[in-house]
């Protein structure tokens, strides 16, 4: 059986760079024998994390859809634009409520990131390619169990680089994503055999 890669963008945006660049990669891993499924956080709609809302409701849908694909997958590709600095606050959202326990499945650690390689990449229309904000984001992810790739893109310019339809047109930048998919893929079948 094949990994599962799941890709997640960490902006809500339609036309959002990072949506575009996260799909051209899992285009990459399908490519060399990968399952992939995107999952778009807007389509969750998970509210704002709040500790009266958990206890008076538990999880909420869209927190156990995201759960349950974080789960089954063997490796997490995520694109997050860099806002100020740092990654999206949509996109820590989402971590902050996958890192909850879930009650009706208390066998299950309370971080769905445990143990899940991540390749971590950024679009900006801007010359640094969000990288900063990567920086923020590895040590999120590792301080809750991912086991975070070394390699990662920050892809400036984005929009002169990936089309709309999540094609990488640009030779060098298609070979730097392919080289952190496949690193992803071979570190997700080793951590995580399927």
């Amino acid at each position: 059986m094949s990994n599962m890669i799941l890709g997640i963008a960490g902006s809500t945006r339609s036309g959002s760079l990072n949506k575009r660049l996260v799909r051209a990669a899992l285009h990459h891993a399908e490519a060399g024998g990968a399952m992939t499924k995107f999952i778009d956080l807007r389509s969750l709609e998970i509210p704002l994390y709040d500790g009266d809302l958990e206890a008076e409701s538990g999880l909420p849908e869209g927190v156990r859809h995201l759960r349950k694909a974080l789960l089954g997958a063997q490796g997490v590709l995520v694109a997050s634009p860099e806002y100020n600095g740092s990654f999206s606050a949509v996109l820590k959202n989402a971590i902050d409520w996958t890192t909850r326990p879930d009650p009706d499945q208390p066998e299950i650690p309370s971080s769905a990131w445990a143990g899940r390689a991540v390749g971590l990449l950024s679009a900006s229309p801007g010359g640094l390619g969000g990288i900063r904000g990567l920086i923020q984001l590895r040590t999120v992810l590792s301080g809750i169990g991912a086991l975070v790739i070394p390699g990662q893109i920050g892809l400036g310019k984005a929009h002169e680089v990936v089309t709309e339809a999540g094609v990488i047109e640009h030779e060098e930048w298609r070979n730097r994503v392919a080289g952190v998919v496949d690193d992803l893929v071979l570190t997700a079948g080793r951590v995580n055999p399927s």
